[in-house]
């Protein structure tokens, strides 16, 4: 089993939910290094590194700021066929499903395939599905691709399925970056109930009370970006929420 799959079931046992912030590269090395300094005072499971743009060259400098500064798991969050790195722990292996564009369901992944099968990073095979958050987000623009309606719990049930069918090991549900509103409790909830893996949601997070409902709804990992980006205090803020999520619920 992968090591982040292992890691969320190991929390998922005791009733634990994970945190991930999720960091853009294109970003001046000190906002880096201030947010993984948040990151590690704070004890963030995780630290996502990547974007829909990525400028050539600069993930690298990115994750030696973040490994040299952070003791826990950093993955890639690629945008891209070419964000593979070994000094990441790992890769998010994205197959966007929610969408009808077939290079970002399997063609992007096929150049991909090759260079991560010489690498030494731990490969998560990851369902992305994308729920709109009230206005288009970068990744939905560029990969050409509309999200699932905030509203059609159905559709993205039947389209998690899909994914588990398929063989995906866990399901990322986001709302975008920069999204005007986080996905909703009742259709968290409804996929949790339906699909059985490891539920990672982002997307709109950007308080202690949207996060509890997004927790309790079922996420077993909550995504930050932007709003930690902009305002550090987030990460203390949900972390938490996060540590705090135990007694909730066992309640």
């Amino acid at each position: 089993m992968s090591d982040f799959l292992e890691q969320i079931y190991t929390l998922k046992k005791v009733h634990k939910r994970a945190l991930a912030v999720l960091i853009d590269p294109d970003q001046p090395a000190n906002t880096v290094l201030n947010i993984v300094q948040q990151c590690s005072l704070n004890h963030v499971d995780f630290i996502f590194v990547g974007g829909s743009l990525v400028t050539a060259g600069v993930l690298s400098e990115t994750l030696k700021i973040v490994k040299d500064n952070f003791n826990n798991p950093v993955y890639i969050f690629p945008g891209n066929e070419f964000m593979i790195d070994d000094l990441a722990d790992g890769i998010l292996f994205l197959s966007l499903i929610s969408g009808r564009n077939p290079e970002y369901l399997i063609g992007k992944q096929i150049v991909a395939a090759p260079m991560l099968a010489q690498s030494n990073l731990d490969v998560v095979p990851t369902a992305y599905i994308l729920i709109d958050g009230g206005k288009e987000t970068s990744v939905s623009y560029i990969s050409n691709t509309k999200p699932i309606p905030s509203d059609k719990s159905d559709i993205a049930i039947a389209t998690a399925l899909a994914g588990k069918l398929m063989g995906m090991k866990c399901i990322y549900m986001d709302a975008g970056s920069g999204a005007l509103k986080h996905i909703s409790p009742k259709m968290i909830n409804a996929v949790k109930k339906s699909v059985d893996l490891p539920l990672v949601i982002g997307g709109g997070i950007r308080n202690a009370e949207t996060a509890t409902q997004v927790y309790k709804a079922g996420a077993d990992i909550i995504v930050i970006g932007n709003g930690a980006e902009a305002d550090h205090s987030i990460i203390e803020e949900i972390a938490i929420v996060r540590t705090n999520m135990t007694a909730i619920l066992e309640a």
